[in-house]
Order: C-alpha cells, then sequence, then structure tokens
C-alpha cells in the first residue's frame, strides 16, 4: 500500500503598515496566488474600513491571523520586489519611537506621491437591473453609452451628459439601482515615454532599401523623409543602428518636412513607430570638471576629518563662511564613491541646491541625484527607483532625502548642519533630518560629516565633550579675508532726521556707491509681503486674521491682506471696517517694501527679490541665482534663503535690517538663531582675494553684546557664554525637552485640558520637570487655541520609559468626556 503525502495549506497573513494614523500595523491575509511570492517592503494594496482603498508596506510575514478582527484580502500586489529596503523599515520605526507618532504618518511623508496609488470614482451599468422602464429618455443614453464604453468617470459623464452638477444624475441612477459606483485604483507614477520611427525589416535591408529611394523619387516629400532619417540612422553601412530608430519629433522640428508624408510612409509599412522609456533627467553630455585643487587648510581638513572618522562615526568640520568647505566635501566625497559606497549630501533649502549641483554635476555626472519638493511626482519616483537599481550613487537632497531607499551608504554630509530647516514642524511626524542621518548612519555603517560656520550648540558641545571629532577651517579660501562688519545706529539717525523711510542716510550713500563701482550687494529682511500689519491712525484698528491669532501681512503685489499661518487672503479695505475712517496705512516693512523703496531710490539700479513669494515655481531659485552670478542683478533684497550658503563673486555689501526683532525674540535660542543667521548673511560679501566685503547692521541698540560677538566673528565667546547659560537653566544639550499642545475651538477647553495634563504629568514626573501650561506666541492658529506644556528631562533618564507614560496620559485625556474634541501634539526636541 503506498502511502500518500498530504500537505496542508499554510494561509499566509501579512502586518501591513497603512498610511493613515493609527497606533498599531494591520493584518490582511495573503491571496492563495500570492502565497510564498510576498516580500516585506512591497507596495500592496487593501481595503481599510468600509470604503477606503489604500497603498500600504508590508512589514511582516507571518501565518498567525489576528485575533480581535477578521482579516479582508490583500487586493493587489504592485511590487515584485520590494521598493522599499530593511533599512527604511527600521528607519520608519525608529521614528515612529523617538518622535512619539504614528508609523502609517512616516510612511506618509517618506513616500513620494508618485508610489502612492490614488482611487477614481467610476460608474458601471448593474447587470441586475430589471426596470428600465423607470428611466427618462436621457437616463436611458446614459445608460447606452456606459454599456458601450464598460465604464464612465464622474468627469466622463459630466462631459457626454452636459452638466455642470453630475452627482444629483448619478443619485438619480443608483437610487433607480441601474448603476453601480466602485472605486477605479491606480498607480499615479507614469514613465516618460517618447515615439521613435525605424524602418521596417523588409526595408532596412540595403538592396531593398535601394530601390525604395529609387521609387521615392516621384515623391520628393517622402523621399526628403526618408533621407532625414538616414542623415541621423545610417541604416545603408550599419542596418543594426535601424533597430534604435529615430525619436519622431526630430522630424516635425524640420520645418521643411511634411509630417503627412510621415504619415503616408508609416500607413504603407516602410517606417513603423514604436515608444520607448526614457529617464526624466537627461543625460549630461557637457565636459566633466576636474576634482578642485585644495589649498593648504583644506588639504588639512580633508586628512584631518579621514584621522577623525578612524575613531569617531561622526565629525564637525567648523569653518568660517567663505573657507572652501564645499571643496572638501568634493574630495571625501569621491573617496567614499571610489570605495563603492553611496553618498548622501543634505542641504537645508532648495535654494541651496542650485548652485551646488550644478558644480557637483560637473564633477560627479551621471552618479548624481537631485531629490527635492520642487520637482514632480514622477521625477522623485525616478530618483527613487534610480537609488534603488544604482544608477545614483550620490544623491543630494534637502531633509525628505534621508528616506530614500539607501543600503550601502557610506558617507552622509550634513551641509549648514544648524538650520532649523532640518526640522519638520508639521505635519507629523517631526522629525529632524540631521539627527535622523545619524540614526542611518548607525544603521548602515557609515559616518557622518556635520558642517556649519555657525554650528548649534548642542552640535559643537558633543565635538568638544569628544562625541563627535572636531576639524576647524579658520581661514577664508584664496587668501580673501572675513568682511568688516560695522552697526549703523538707527535710534540717533532719527533723532538727527537722517532716516529716509526705512534708510539711514549712511546705508543709502554706501548704497549708491556700491552702484557706482559696479559691485553686488544683497540686502536682508527676514519678513516677507510689504508690511506686517495694517492700521487706523484714528481709532487704532488692526487688520487680524479671522481664524488665526496675528495680524494680516499686506503684500502690495496683489493688493491683498495674508496670513502666513493659515494662508487666509482678503482684499486691502478702502476705510477702516471699525470707524469707517480713511487714516489705514501700513506700518514695518518686508522685502517687498524695501525692494519698491530702494527702485525709488536708485531708479536705474536691476533690483531682484528671493522670498517664498518670488520663488515658488521649479526653475525661479535657478534664474535668480543665473542674473545674479552674470552681474545682471545689481542688488538682491530677501529673507533667511539669502544667508543659506550661496556664493557670489562680485557681492561687496551686504545690509541686515531689523536685527533687534531676531534677538530679542521670546525663545531660549533666540540668542543662538540670531548668531547663526546675523553671521551667515554677513558671510556672503567679500568672498573673493582682494578687496574685503563690508557688512552693515542697521539697529536700536549698538552696544547690544550679542553684536561685538558677531562683529568679531568670535563664535567660541559666544558658545562659551551661551552653554554656561544654558547649563544653569538646564536647557538641552544638558537636558532633553518635550513640546505638548493642546488644541480645540474653544478656548476654555483647550486650556482646561492643558491643565489636566500637566496636573496628571507633575504627579509622577515632578513639578521641576513639568513647565506650563503657558499661551504660546501665537495663541490661535485655524481656529484652534493653543496651550504649551513644556517639558524638560535630564539625559540619564530611561526616556523610552518616560514617553510610554507620556502617550498613556494623553490618551487618559484626550478619552474624558470634557475634553472631547481636544488634539494633543508632540513635539520632541522642538527648535
Amino acid at each position: 500500500m503506498n502511502q500518500l503525502d498530504f500537505t496542508e495549506e499554510v494561509t499566509q497573513f501579512a502586518d501591513v503598515i497603512l498610511p493613515i494614523p493609527i497606533p498599531r500595523l494591520y493584518t490582511y491575509r495573503v491571496p492563495r496566488e500570492f502565497t510564498g511570492q510576498l516580500q516585506m517592503g512591497a507596495r500592496v494594496i487593501v481595503q481599510f474600513g468600509k470604503t477606503k482603498i489604500v497603498t500600504a508596506l508590508i512589514a511582516r510575514i507571518h501565518n498567525q491571523p489576528p485575533k480581535q478582527y477578521q482579516a479582508k484580502y490583500i487586493l493587489e500586489v504592485l511590487d515584485d520586489t520590494p521598493l522599499v529596503t530593511r533599512w527604511q523599515l527600521e528607519l520608519f520605526q525608529w521614528i515612529s519611537d523617538y518622535y512619539m507618532c504614528h508609523i502609517g504618518e512616516v510612511m506618509n511623508v517618506a513616500l513620494p506621491s508618485g508610489l502612492k496609488i490614488s482611487s477614481q470614482s467610476k460608474v458601471q451599468y448593474n447587470p441586475d437591473f430589471e426596470h428600465p422602464d423607470l428611466l427618462t429618455p436621457r437616463e436611458k443614453e446614459i445608460i447606452e453609452e456606459i454599456k458601450a464604453k464598460q465604464s464612465l468617470s464622474y468627469d466622463e459623464l459630466a462631459r457626454f451628459a452636459d452638466v455642470k452638477n453630475v452627482y444629483h444624475l448619478i443619485k438619480s441612477l443608483i437610487g433607480k439601482r441601474a448603476v453601480i459606483v466602485f472605486e477605479e485604483v491606480r498607480e499615479k507614477y507614469t514613465p516618460k515615454v517618447v515615439r521613435k520611427v525605424r524602418l521596417t525589416s523588409f526595408f532596412a535591408d540595403p538592396e531593398n532599401l535601394k530601390t525604395l529611394i529609387g521609387q521615392l523619387e516621384k515623391t520628393p516629400k517622402q523621399l526628403d523623409i526618408l533621407l532625414e532619417y538616414l542623415r541621423h540612422v545610417p541604416a545603408l553601412r550599419d542596418p543594426e543602428k535601424n533597430t534604435e530608430g529615430l525619436l519622431k519629433s526630430t522630424f516635425s522640428k524640420n520645418d521643411e518636412l511634411s509630417d503627412s508624408s510621415l504619415d503616408t510612409l508609416l500607413k504603407k509599412g516602410v517606417f513603423e513607430s514604436f515608444d520607448i522609456v526614457i529617464s526624466r533627467f537627461a543625460e549630461d553630455t557637457g565636459t566633466i570638471a576636474t576634482m578642485p585643487v585644495l589649498s593648504d587648510s583644506q588639504q588639512r581638513a580633508v586628512q584631518e576629518v579621514t584621522q577623525s572618522f578612524q575613531e569617531k562615526d561622526t565629525v564637525l568640520l567648523h569653518g568660517v563662511t567663505g573657507a572652501g568647505k564645499t571643496e572638501v566635501y568634493i574630495h571625501l566625497i569621491e573617496q567614499a564613491l571610489e570605495s563603492g559606497s553611496q553618498v548622501l549630501y543634505l542641504l537645508p533649502e532648495i535654494a541651496l541646491t542650485t548652485q551646488i549641483v550644478v558644480r557637483l554635476k560637473k564633477i560627479f555626472g551621471e552618479r548624481v541625484g537631485i531629490y527635492h519638493s520642487k520637482f514632480s511626482d514622477n521625477e522623485r519616483v525616478e530618483v527613487w527607483k534610480g537609488v534603488l537599481s544604482g544608477r545614483f550613487q550620490f544623491v543630494i537632497g534637502v531633509r525628505s532625502a534621508i528616506f530614500l531607499p539607501f543600503d550601502s551608504l557610506g558617507l552622509i554630509i550634513v551641509d549648514e548642519e544648524h538650520e532649523a530647516s532640518y526640522k519638520q514642524y508639521d505635519p507629523a511626524p517631526r522629525y529632524h533630518a540631521r539627527d535622523s542621518a545619524l540614526v542611518i548612519a548607525k544603521m548602515q555603517g557609515a559616518k557622518v560629516l556635520l558642517g556649519s560656520a555657525t554650528p548649534s550648540i548642542e552640535s559643537y558641545h558633543h565635538a568638544t565633550q569628544g562625541r563627535y571629532g572636531l576639524v576647524e577651517l579658520k581661514e577664508r579660501f584664496g587668501n580673501a579675508s572675513l568682511p568688516s562688519i560695522e552697526l549703523i545706529d538707527i535710534r540717533q539717525a532719527r533723532k538727527n532726521k537722517a532716516m529716509k523711510g526705512d534708510f539711514s542716510s549712511e546705508l543709502l550713500f554706501e548704497l549708491g556707491g556700491n552702484l557706482e563701482r559696479n559691485e553686488q550687494t544683497i540686502l536682508f529682511q527676514n519678513r516677507r509681503g510689504y508690511s506686517p500689519y495694517l492700521t487706523c491712525d484714528d481709532c487704532g484698528w488692526i487688520a487680524k486674521c479671522d481664524s488665526c491669532d496675528v495680524s494680516l501681512t499686506y503684500h502690495q503685489r496683489d493688493a491683498e491682506l495674508r496670513c502666513h499661518y493659515c494662508g487666509h487672503k482678503e482684499r486691502l479695505p478702502k476705510t477702516c471696517p471699525a470707524c469707517g475712517s480713511t487714516k489705514v496705512r501700513t506700518q514695518g516693512f518686508g522685502t517687498e517694501k524695501l525692494e519698491e523703496d530702494l527702485q525709488l531710490h536708485f531708479p536705474a539700479a536691476r533690483i531682484q527679490r528671493m522670498d517664498l513669494d518670488t520663488t515658488r515655481s521649479k526653475t525661479a531659485f535657478q534664474q535668480m541665482i543665473s542674473d545674479f552670478e552674470k552681474g545682471e542683478t545689481d542688488m538682491l533684497v530677501g529673507t533667511q534663503m539669502v544667508s543659506k550658503g550661496l556664493d557670489f563673486d562680485k557681492v561687496s555689501l551686504v545690509a541686515i535690517f531689523d536685527a533687534d526683532r531676531m534677538i530679542n525674540f521670546p525663545d531660549f535660542r533666540a540668542t543662538e538663531r540670531s548668531f547663526q543667521l546675523l553671521t551667515q548673511v554677513s558671510g556672503r560679501s567679500g568672498r573673493r582675494s582682494g578687496k574685503q566685503g563690508r557688512v552693515l547692521i542697521q539697529t536700536n541698540n549698538t552696544q547690544h553684546p550679542l553684536l561685538a560677538k558677531i562683529i568679531t566673528n568670535d563664535y567660541e565667546g559666544f558658545y562659551a557664554e551661551e552653554i554656561e547659560e544654558r547649563q544653569s537653566y538646564a536647557y538641552p544639550p544638558f537636558s532633553r525637552v518635550i513640546r505638548l499642545t493642546t488644541r480645540h475651538i474653544e478656548q476654555q477647553v483647550a486650556e482646561a485640558a492643558s491643565k489636566k495634563l500637566a496636573t496628571l504629568l507633575m504627579q509622577k514626573l515632578g513639578s521641576d520637570r513639568v513647565k506650563g501650561p503657558e499661551t504660546p506666541l501665537v495663541e490661535r492658529i485655524r481656529n484652534q487655541f493653543l496651550f504649551d506644556v513644556l517639558l524638560k528631562f535630564e539625559r540619564n533618564l530611561n526616556l523610552k520609559a518616560i514617553k510610554e507614560f507620556i502617550k498613556e496620559t494623553i490618551e487618559e485625556v484626550v478619552t474624558l468626556k470634557d475634553f472631547k474634541g481636544v488634539s494633543i501634539v508632540i513635539d520632541v526636541d522642538p527648535v
């Protein structure tokens, strides 16, 4: 008797990450046809809830069904191989744990939109429909169209029915059970396709091709098409070349060639057309530049960084503005690439990428990928897939680039590491790209180089305490000297009636002189718009946002008032809405007003403005920087965008406005930020050898001790004072800080919830570690009132246990009946 082998079929389940803010992974049943084929990191389509169709990521595959619910089937598998690496899944989990957010929120930020599916509502005929007599004549026509096309989208149905509001029509058909509405799921990413033409195999034969040429002499226009093709593709000499074909657009670009003649040759079977997928990033056929020659101090810095990497995983490169840190980076990047490792170069702003990308592309060619939010969804997906395939060994990007699918990183460079732009504020995850980069490097055994002329207090402290290596570049490249910095006392200037609007006479004189010498000027004002607020001289009314507790900023170009928090816009009132007075005027000044005033003072000057309003388009930065580099702009007015790493040869003067407001901002980091920002923007002046650059700072307090440190470029002195103050008040780096913000549409509810939260936290953590609740600087945003509770912990405490307690306490508060609708935002390591 033969013994038969019976094997039991094993049901597989997958725990997936959903792009939804839920605390846990969700389990789905794997369909039989996919059993044994799914891999961690692949995307799948699943249904969550009754109607929601979403893209999910497989985090774990196992054989245990969920105990609390019946697992639904995975609907579709999008990837044969993982689109997300195991390193990325580990990073997602770390960010979720450390920054106290849901892993789905991390996934939502990490994956470019093009890798998430979208769904579109469509209508199809109901095969069980039994009452056609219920339909109106118009509805019968629509049903016939739906049958003919199998299904129609809402937009297609609206066009066919020629109605603006199609929903009532669909509602009627659903009510009569004539149609079924369903969601068609499709991937957003579409590869770039171009059409080519080539000779069919018969005419690609040289003998047949010669015969064809003779025959086409009777139709000269068709012969011109063929000869144009042969000019680009030498099929007579090399028939194999014909396989590659020629772009169809080549013919249409030539006005002397007839499109209809090409179509005729295609119909005759002389040519055939075919599509190919190409990259959205054109190959750079330009000359590859040589590696930059290093100065003695730069060469020494490269050697010291390399030596420090033998002992430390992280090194801080502290170099003065204009020291040539980029050249040091280039040599270290080349070393890493030669070893076969990947490199990630992080920059805080898109504005910085323009100049540096051009430079690095000339040196590293097609190995370089660029990743930032000004790229389209499809372009970002191509970079993602390019990293996975190995096409891009080296990526330059902003903070979101930390989520790319690297698997063999050797070096991460965080340029301008002090910048607050590396921190995400909203929405969750509120992560810091610099700190996350350190975690990625540890996971993959990579080294991290932090670079800055004005390092963050935390990073410099870690370096001086031996946690990081420290390498310093204290002189500018090419013997260029640091700029001289002078203070202009505008309080005294006002007394002497030496102010013309927002400009002192001294500053106007210097600006005019710079213009006459054909030298360039940067003017820095960290407020965009025309004026910070609008007020009435008679009754004191100030234009405020209805949804936020802030004044509306006046933007003259569009003649409107805008809220920079919620985006609300309204027209400029002709009279005061409160008292009817016509004495409504602007107060203060932003970059738009500076630009206008400069044009009045210097009509012949070529002036450009660089702020969020003027750089919204993809190429705006590049064009503005290109014009400035070519000398086609005399004066560049800008916000903090102009302070970040821009390198111009002809800038000999920098003017700074409103420094007092930055210094006196009510925040424990205000002094640090002011030193960094003012030093960085000052560093744009005189970056080439020869003439020393100048910086003029207009201020009401020339005796402020911070300004003295900025004038002498005394970072060490500034750090010594700041670190002593941080230690005395137990602020970072001597503590960890978590800010909890309660939000609710009713002020009393938000305040009560915040007090309850603080009380519960104090019971276990103590009053020394729990501060507040306090109202933030802006008390209401988008109609929600805010209250902050600040938590400060010693660095040696069990942070994981504390975070678990915080989560439990928040859950206890928000589930109380009195606090229904309250949300609590967690910000770990706020900046």
